[in-house]
């Protein structure tokens, strides 16, 4: 798959496509969907299918306070776009002179002038420019055919949206969160040196800060993790927090990998949360502690068939 960092210069080869435009944080079933409807036009105009997306989310810019939200960082975003079958992506930079050009000069540079689209696939629901005034019907006005998708439901008839997803993880419910992407949730993160308080209590983690990713419930998880440069998927106890016994300033992703003895600072961990064990809890010693981690291990070792 071809990323693209900009809109502008796009050489032969690259124009042409069918153009699909949104955030597609999660980029779950209801994102998917706009992408099968696209390869099938793509299909029948001899052509492939493109993403045009935003970074930062445009949330980061307009609500900047907000807490961290991001189900899919961009580089997550970019591995499930790719997983999609999708064969380009144009990021386009999400600042506030984009955010305040009118929906018609959009049009008009990115689109017409830069990407060249044979064709655009939009949600029910899309609005872009200033104001939020522009729509599909903007778009077919400068020329430009465009399918807009209805809104896709789950089997209850609930729709499918990235806020759903965030509700879930918010809750520890991984299981409806993954019902709801269509695949397994995961967080990424550099392994960092931390102040090895899990290493001299017996139980050495990998850890990283969770970033801009969406908080899920703070707690012990049964996880499944990845190192960098290895294929094999561990399973390991992973805590999400703020670790109260020792009051992190700021929310870690902390991983205790069965069996394993690397070193991997430095290295992308990828963690796939399985089940929601237990909230985080305060423990009057670090015996009492101890003692939770070697019962929770027992437990995650059960759910896992490890």
């Amino acid at each position: 798959m071809q990323i693209f960092e900009t809109h502008n210069g796009i050489f032969e080869g690259v124009a042409g496509s069918v153009v699909v435009i949104g955030n597609f944080d999660g980029v779950h079933c209801g994102h998917v969907y706009l992408f099968e409807k696209a390869k099938e036009i793509a299909k029948d105009l001899g052509t492939v299918v493109s993403v045009l997306t935003f970074e930062p989310h445009p949330r980061c810019l307009f609500r900047p306070d907000d807490p961290p939200f991001r189900i899919t960082p961009k580089k997550l975003k970019s591995h499930r776009i790719e997983k999609s079958g999708v064969h380009q992506i144009f990021f386009i930079s999400f600042d506030w002179d984009f955010a305040s050009q009118p929906a018609e000069k959009f049009v008009n540079d990115v689109l017409l002038e830069g990407i060249k689209p044979a064709h655009i696939v939009v949600g029910y629901d899309f609005r872009f420019g200033q104001l939020r005034k522009g729509n599909a019907e903007t778009i077919r006005n400068a020329g430009l055919p465009v399918s807009v998708v209805e809104e896709v439901a789950d089997d209850n008839e609930d729709d499918l949206s990235s806020s759903r997803i965030r509700h879930a993880l918010r809750y520890g419910d991984i299981e409806k969160a993954n019902e709801l992407l269509g695949w397994e949730w995961e967080i990424w993160g550099e392994v960092i040196k931390g102040d090895q308080r899990g290493r001299a209590l017996g139980f050495p983690t990998a850890n990283f800060s969770i970033g801009e990713t969406a908080h899920p419930a703070y707690g012990v998880y049964a996880s499944y993790v990845q190192v960098e440069g290895d294929d094999k998927w561990r399973p390991a106890a992973t805590n999400i927090g703020i670790r109260p016994m020792f009051e992190s300033p700021t929310a870690q992703v902390e991983s205790f990998i069965f069996d394993f003895d690397m070193d991997i600072y430095g290295k992308i961990l990828k963690v796939k949360p399985v089940k929601f064990l237990r909230g985080e809890a305060k423990f009057d010693s670090l015996k009492g502690l101890i003692g939770q981690m070697e019962k929770d291990c027992a437990q995650i070792r059960l759910i896992l068939e490890v």
